[in-house]
């Protein structure tokens, strides 16, 4: 039995691909999505082809126009691939040919599908990576706007789930900020380091024919070429780096979520989500619950999921290709569609929910200002590690009383230490342990607000550019 019509390399074979085999090596349901990047990469590489004198200009003309008709009519609705096309390089190159004859097959001389989907996957992180920075500067903004209306929430601070110091809900929400302003720069790092252009390494040995390399890069809007062709078809770290940059990010939303879920219960009630990101109970009426932020905790073990996946499949593989680096898409695609739903979801909640300045206040415990006392005796020469046992028996004290730690006197104090006066007493109050903490970065209120107009300046740098 003869090969397979349409097989590119189906002359070395005299037996057909069995139907399964067919199914198995197909990568063409997915990679589908790169068609626009494919088509873009070809017509460089067509122009590339003329260049080096491997077709005229009139053929170069053909196969752009050729490729255009083949991009428009596959980008389509209801359009299907067959399996048989096996990946989106293929079906493009075997319609391109069906659309213009022989010509078609020229598109590929000197060029292989190793070098090809190397490509094709530098442009698409170059695209998804900027669609995923646009929506983590909207959730600065968001942030940001929110900081700016509760520059005068009082809220306790926590360390262990237990209540540590008083702090303002604007240097809480500005605190997600600086950690996605870190996760825009890990991204922006993965991209700059993907920014090499490797069309020209051929299989692995580089193309044998005198190819302007860097014409390509420049069409393309890469930076440079690729030094090394074994490396260029063979590592996909440019998109490990990304996925782990995706997972640090969805690590951060993640545990703001489970602050926010927290917050929402009868228990803290600080904040209330609005019913378009809430859903209830099937059984209970009273119900209002967290869904979205609790999907988004769940997602980030997918995402996190998507990066093992890659490393896995990297770890064993030798220099320089195998068919296991086809399995580097689909967790690519998963994890930048993921995180990016998940990034409008958070955005979204955060943006529409309710917060409850007047219980957050409220709930700030007595006990968070011990630590003010302890800061009084070093002012008046006491050390450190004195003073705090000083106030940890103030506290117990207090505790076993059954008093409040505002609630004790100028001479309770005095029965622990003789330099405690009026001043230590006044400092038993959350807004003036705030006021003492205006070092930058601090959370008090200019502090905070110094720290605001920072990210007002970054996110309007970041929309110049």
């Amino acid at each position: 039995m003869m090969a397979s019509s349409g097989k590119p390399w189906g002359g070395r074979f005299a037996g057909a691909t069995a139907e399964l085999m067919e199914r198995f090596n197909a990568s063409i349901s997915f990679d589908h999505r790169l068609l626009e990047v494919d088509v873009a990469g070809s017509k460089v590489y067509a122009r590339a082809l003329v260049r080096a004198d491997l077709l005229t200009a009139e053929e170069g003309e053909q196969l752009v126009a050729g490729l255009d008709r083949v991009r428009d009519e596959f980008a389509r609705d209801g359009h299907v691939f067959e399996p048989s096309l096996e990946d989106i390089h293929m079906a493009v190159e075997a319609r391109l040919t069906e659309l213009i004859g022989p010509l078609g097959g020229k598109l590929h001389t000197g060029r292989s599908r190793n070098d090809q989907v190397n490509l094709d996957t530098r442009l698409y992180l170059r695209v998804a990576v900027a669609a995923t920075l646009g929506r983590v500067r909207h959730l600065q903004q968001v942030l940001v706007h929110s900081a700016s209306q509760h520059l005068d929430t009082v809220m306790p601070g926590y360390t262990h789930l237990q209540q540590a110091q008083p702090i303002l809900f604007a240097h809480y929400a500005l605190s997600l900020f600086w950690a996605l302003e870190r996760d825009a720069s890990r991204l922006q790092d993965a991209q700059r380091r993907a920014d090499r252009m490797p069309l020209g390494s051929g299989a692995l040995a580089g193309s044998a024919f005198a190819l302007d390399r860097e014409f390509m890069a420049q069409e393309l809007g890469f930076s440079a070429v690729t030094p090394n062709s074994l490396d260029a078809v063979s590592d996909r770290d440019f998109l490990l780096e990304a996925l782990a940059g995706l997972s640090i990010l969805m690590t951060h939303l993640s545990r703001y979520c489970e602050d926010l879920i927290l917050w929402s219960s009868a228990e803290f009630a600080f904040v209330e989500l609005d019913d378009a990101y809430a859903t209830g109970s099937s059984m209970m009426p009273q119900k209002k619950n967290p869904d979205s932020l609790e999907l988004v905790r769940g997602k980030t073990g997918r995402v996190y999921g998507d990066l093992i996946t890659l490393l896995t499949a990297m770890k064993g593989l030798g220099l320089t290709y195998g068919k296991d680096l086809q399995e580097d898409k689909e967790p690519v695609f998963d994890a930048f569609a993921t995180t990016d739903d998940c990034l409008d979801v958070f955005a979204s909640v955060w943006e529409t929910m309710a917060v409850k300045t007047q219980r957050m206040a409220e709930a700030v415990d007595d006990g968070t200002l011990a630590t003010e006392l302890a800061d009084f005796l070093v002012e008046r020469g006491v050390p450190f590690r004195e003073g705090h046992h000083i106030v940890g028996a103030v506290v117990r004290s207090a505790a076993s009383a059954g008093i409040r730690l505002t609630e004790l006197s100028l001479a309770d104090l005095r029965q622990h230490h003789d330099a405690f006066d009026e001043e230590a007493v006044r400092r038993l109050d959350p807004r003036a342990s705030l006021q003492r903490r205006n070092l930058a970065g601090g959370t008090g209120p200019q502090a905070v607000a110094q720290q605001l107009e920072q990210a007002r300046d970054i996110l309007e740098a970041a929309a110049s550019t």
